[in-house]
């Protein structure tokens, strides 16, 4: 059967591969973005630029702010939490409520 399945499936082959090869630059990148190395260049950088004259005090203070913004906001904006981020937690999903009147929960479906 698996030699069926993969005979069935091997025109898409390319796609899963060029799937997998996104999904494997996409946490490249994310790991990245925010690696704590990584921050430090782009804050000491900023300090640098002002500390030089190339920017004003409050252009560092904005790309400071960008920076820290970006650490605190999911990643993409979809409510996830970087993957592959040492030392961060994830935050459980919220607990569901579960009722003790299972009967009242019936009448209630039911319409009653």
């Amino acid at each position: 059967m698996d030699i069926l399945w993969a005979l069935l499936t091997l025109p898409y082959a390319p796609v899963r591969g060029l799937t997998s090869v996104v999904k494997v630059i996409a946490r490249e990148a994310e790991e990245r973005q925010y690696n704590p190395v990584n921050i430090r260049r782009e804050l000491e950088e900023l300090d640098r630029a002002a500390a030089a004259g190339d920017i004003t005090p409050e252009e560092r203070d904005r790309g400071q702010q960008q920076v820290l913004d970006r650490l605190t906001t999911p990643a993409g904006g979809s409510g996830r939490t970087p993957s592959g981020s040492a030392g961060r937690a994830r935050r459980p999903p919220p607990a569901r409520r579960r009722s003790t009147d299972r009967r009242g929960d019936q009448d209630r479906r039911r319409g009653r």
